[in-house]
Formats: structure tokens, C-alpha cells, sequence
């Protein structure tokens, strides 16, 4: 049930009202994601077969932006060798989505840009940008994640910590009142002018 719900792109069957005398199951007909009706026929009939219910159950959580549960995790190697999901990051701040290739079949390569979001160097240039545009004032942490709202509070500071290993940005403060700023701007000056 849980399988062809899902292969139909319609929404999970729901057991509310469920007890332990009686299951009672929701089941809704209208196909909620189109694009990712369109996945699963790019993977193939024949290639979807070999796929258990699990497997189907991670590319519905995936496809929903969805963490995955722990019972599902020791298939996610076989997906990811299939090449049907990526892994995007490292470590705990890793995410999950489906392939470039599966993107670009349905029409839908600029989703897949944004889900994947940006390179390493990108982010790190738009972090730039915004302390320069911030100036003398500089960017308290909190601002900084908004220009990056995708990624954890963990990866921005581990890309501010490469621009200030690279004397780019320093940070002034302690804790919450801390300061991100360029390099040569403090507070009364302008860059260029310290140390003049």
C-alpha cells in the first residue's frame, strides 16, 4: 500500500484512528508531485522492481525534503551506488537529494541547483560580499545566516573560519555580540585608513 501510494506520487496512507482493536486507513487519490512521478518512470519499470518498499520510502522522504528515519538508513548505500540520490556535505551536516541526471530528464536542473545549493567558494564569496557591503558596522552571526539560510550554523562558521584563516574577515566581540568584518574596517574607520 505504502509502495504504490507512493510509485502513483500520491500522498502516504494514513493510519489515524488506528487502535489496537481496529486499523483504520486514509487513503487519498490525487497525485501531489508530478515531477516526482516522472522520477520514478526515468528510473524504469524494470529497474523500480528490484527497489523493496524501503528503498521506495527513502526516495519519498528525500523527494519531500524529509530527514530518514534510522531503520531505513542501511539501504541508503545501495541508492547511492545506483546513482539515484546524492549525498551533498559531509559529516552530520550532510543532505540528501535525488540525481542530477533524474533533473535533468524531467526539465527541473535549476531545482536540483538550488536543492544541491552552492560550492564551497561560492558561499564563501557571498559571506564576502555581505561583510563588505556591511563596512565599518560589519555582520553579527545571525545576519550571516541569512545570506546563507540553506546551510548549518556549523558550516557557516566553518567557512568563516577558512576566510579568516585566509586574513580575509576577523571577528570582533565575544559570544552573542561578536562582529564578522572585512579585514581593515573597524568601527571609526574606513578600509584602507587603519593604521594611517
Amino acid at each position: 500500500m505504502f509502495e504504490e501510494s507512493i510509485k502513483e506520487g500520491k500522498p502516504r496512507p494514513e493510519f489515524t484512528g488506528t487502535d489496537d482493536y481496529q486499523v483504520e486507513v486514509t487513503l487519498r487519490g490525487e497525485i501531489q508531485n508530478p515531477s516526482f512521478l516522472s522520477f520514478l518512470q526515468k528510473i524504469g519499470a524494470e529497474r523500480l522492481a528490484t527497489f523493496g518498499t524501503r528503498d521506495i520510502l527513502i526516495l519519498d522522504a528525500v523527494q519531500r525534503e524529509e530527514p530518514l528515519p534510522d531503520d531505513l538508513k542501511d539501504r541508503l548505500p545501495h541508492l547511492l551506488d545506483e546513482g539515484i540520490i546524492e549525498r551533498i556535505g559531509r559529516g552530520r551536516g550532510s543532505r540528501l537529494i535525488l540525481s542530477r541526471g533524474l533533473y535533468d530528464f524531467i526539465g527541473k536542473l535549476g531545482t536540483y541547483t538550488r536543492r544541491k545549493g552552492l560550492d564551497r567558494e561560492t558561499n564563501k564569496a557571498l559571506l564576502l560580499h555581505h561583510l563588505k557591503g556591511a563596512g565599518v558596522a560589519g555582520a553579527a552571526f545571525a545576519d550571516l545566516q541569512q545570506v546563507l539560510p540553506a546551510l548549518s550554523r556549523r558550516q557557516i562558521q566553518g567557512l568563516l573560519e577558512d576566510l579568516r584563516d585566509m586574513g580575509e574577515v576577523m571577528l570582533e566581540g565575544k559570544k552573542r555580540y561578536s562582529i564578522w568584518r572585512i579585514v581593515g574596517s573597524r568601527k571609526g574607520t574606513r578600509p584602507g585608513e587603519e593604521g594611517a
